[in-house]
């Protein structure tokens, strides 16, 4: 896997996605540090971007319930195993599944392989909730994609929660995988 050099500005060209991603970390004034590469689309190719990176890029899962009423993001470290009946049952929702791509297209302005909390900016009603495993929030450093994956970032993780989260309007809950 061949990744760039480390920038800390925003790219000058790239996915209208990705820029609008870094548009709002700058207007935030959240340092971050970044990488280009090839499109990541499995966790083999994310864990060496990671190594690469210094920080272990966030799995972001995009589930809702059967019924497709309840949205959530779940945030969790890329190594970690994911079993939906252990989340189904500390956030009370049976069924959970992968939501519907044009969902995750329409509500966060992702496609599957791009999934990001900074993409939580394009869900201006508030429909998805945000999970965030215990691990990740107690790292000191979160890394994901900024809405596209040709490129990774990594941000502090207090930047995030003090920063990021607050103006995109989502809160989150704390679970444990």
């Amino acid at each position: 896997m061949l990744v760039s050099d480390f920038y800390e500005s925003a790219p000058a060209q790239g996915s209208e996605r990705a820029l609008r991603a870094f548009a709002l970390l700058d207007s935030l004034g959240v340092p971050y540090r970044r990488v280009e590469h090839a499109a990541a689309e499995t966790m083999e190719v994310c864990a060496a971007i990671s190594d690469a990176l210094g920080t272990r890029i966030c799995k972001n899962l995009f589930l809702c319930n059967r019924q497709q009423t309840a949205f959530y993001l779940l945030s969790m470290p890329e190594d970690k195993p994911f079993y939906t009946k252990v989340l189904s049952h500390q956030i009370g929702s049976s069924r959970l599944s992968f939501a519907p791509p044009e969902k995750m297209e329409a509500m966060l302005g992702c496609s599957p392989g791009s999934c990001s909390v900074l993409g939580l900016e394009n869900d201006r009603e508030g429909l998805v909730h945000l999970l965030l495993d215990r691990d990740v929030i107690e790292a000191e450093r979160f890394a994901c994609h900024p809405c596209d994956n040709t490129g990774s970032l990594t941000i502090s993780t207090r930047d995030l929660l003090e920063k990021v989260l607050p103006a995109t309007g989502h809160g989150y809950d704390v679970v444990e995988l």
